[in-house]
């Protein structure tokens, strides 16, 4: 599983990276522009991520943008369906209007909210089938 962890916390970021590093590599970035990239670059190279955690409020671009333009690059690319990436909002904003934004907006795969516990992800990956129990 090839995982992208964009946050603009580095704690958040070590977090989460200590978690996810034993099923497979993980990129970090620090803000939506640079995820972009990252994921732009990872698609040239047939690379795709599998997986991303996508924190909402963040400088340069926030999460809910970064969202739309992740699944708006995988329409280009015709990564769609069973090809596109799951994308996990994680967020300490637990808003009903920003959940709504993400699921409805965003068409974000799960929305998760800070702080995160190991077993919570650990349960949600094996929910969507990207490691096994």
């Amino acid at each position: 599983m090839r995982t992208l962890i964009v946050d603009d916390t580095l704690d958040n970021r070590r977090l989460l990276w200590d978690i996810l590093k034993p099923f497979g590599p993980c990129d970090m970035a620090s803000n939506g522009i640079d995820a972009l990239n990252l994921i732009e670059v990872a698609m040239d190279e047939g690379e795709p991520y599998d997986l991303v955690l996508l924190d909402i409020m963040m400088p340069k671009m926030d999460g809910q943008e970064a969202l739309q333009r992740i699944r708006a690059l995988e329409q280009q690319r015709g990564r769609v369906g069973p090809k596109e990436a799951v994308i996990f909002m994680v967020t300490a904003n637990d808003s009903p209007r920003e959940a709504a934004a993400a699921f409805f907006k965003g068409y974000c795969s799960d929305y998760l909210t800070k702080p995160i516990l190991r077993r919570t992800l650990l349960d949600k990956l094996q929910e969507y089938q990207l490691i096994t129990p």
